[in-house]
């Protein structure tokens, strides 16, 4: 049986300067693929259900898919949330809800790719519980590429001071 590659390294650098357009710059993020030696580069920003809709794997070739506002790039995952994948109903989508529910039902997706984004109303404790789980695998595999938005709200964001391990770190979230 073939061993396992390492895991990656993920480097995030969050960027609060008032030349740059917030929704497009807030964070560059790398991926040292260490069994490989190679680095990717990643653009954090920020994603309306329109915006997000094309990453789906057909449509473009990376799979992205929001958890309760994290867009994570589940692209490595191909075979399981692109075509032809049992999760393949979430690529591009907002996947919040169907995990909680644990449904891929299409009517676990928000219609109106323009309205508000789905505030999560109705679900229970222990399907918040199951979507906390998700997300956190998520968290452990996947590289958070941007935020989820409503259509109109792009350009609002809020500045997050975050101190860790002594060193203070700036976010930009929506």
């Amino acid at each position: 049986m073939p061993k396992a590659a390492p895991p990656g390294m993920y480097t995030h650098i969050y960027i609060n300067h008032p030349s740059l357009p917030v929704p497009f710059c807030s964070c560059i993020s790398t991926y040292t693929n260490q069994s490989a030696n190679t680095l990717s580069t990643v653009v954090f920003r920020t994603f309306t259900p329109p915006t997000l809709l094309p990453y789906n794997g057909s449509t473009n070739p990376s799979v992205y898919l929001a958890v309760r506002g994290k867009v994570f790039d589940v692209t490595p995952g191909k075979n399981f949330y692109g075509p032809g994948g049992p999760y393949e109903n979430f690529a591009g989508r907002d996947a919040s809800r169907g995990l909680a529910c644990s449904s891929f039902d299409e009517e676990m997706l928000t219609k109106d790719l323009e309205g508000p984004l789905d505030d999560l109303m109705g679900l229970d404790a222990e399907q918040m519980e199951t979507l906390s789980g998700w997300e956190e695998r998520f968290e452990g595999k996947y590289l958070v590429v941007g935020r989820l938005v409503a259509v109109g709200d792009e350009g609002k964001v809020e500045k997050i001071g975050k101190k860790v391990e002594g060193v203070q770190t700036e976010s930009i979230q929506a």
